[in-house]
């Protein structure tokens, strides 16, 4: 089950669409959806998690909590919308976009990979960009 919470003005738009990418994300990587949670929020919001949590005092565009058992992707994941916004800017690429690489990025973290190291971070950007191609896919 995939849910879309929100504890700010934000939106998002084509849930329905968004379920079903989200699906063939982790199906493309051989997983399965379990209970996933997005949480959408704003910087302050976020950086109090980040705080609380994480010991972190940086604002961030997404945090996420692993649950994952096995080959079944289990998690909450929290995005800051005020920050999406900022680095779509910053990067020069529209909203959806950037709102697609960083939901991607939540589930890509829940199955195994890692932005520690220059090489996880360039694997992690392709992996970003294949699951955003997936999008144009219609339930």
């Amino acid at each position: 089950m995939i849910n879309f919470n929100y504890v700010s003005d934000f939106q998002l738009n084509k849930e329905k669409i968004f379920r079903f990418w989200i699906e063939k994300c982790c199906d493309s990587e051989g997983y399965s959806v379990g209970e996933l949670n997005y949480i959408f929020c704003n910087d302050n919001y976020l950086l109090e998690i980040n705080k609380r949590y994480l010991d972190h005092e940086d604002f961030t565009d997404i945090i996420t909590f692993d649950y994952v058992h096995g080959k079944i992707v289990s998690g909450d994941i929290y995005i800051s919308e005020e920050r999406v916004r900022e680095n779509a800017k910053i990067f020069k690429v529209d909203f959806e976009n950037e709102i697609q690489r960083v939901m991607a990025h939540g589930i890509l973290h829940l199955m195994g990979f890692k932005d520690k190291t220059e090489e996880d971070v360039a694997v992690m950007r392709l992996k970003e960009e294949e699951k955003i191609k997936l999008f144009h896919v219609e339930p």
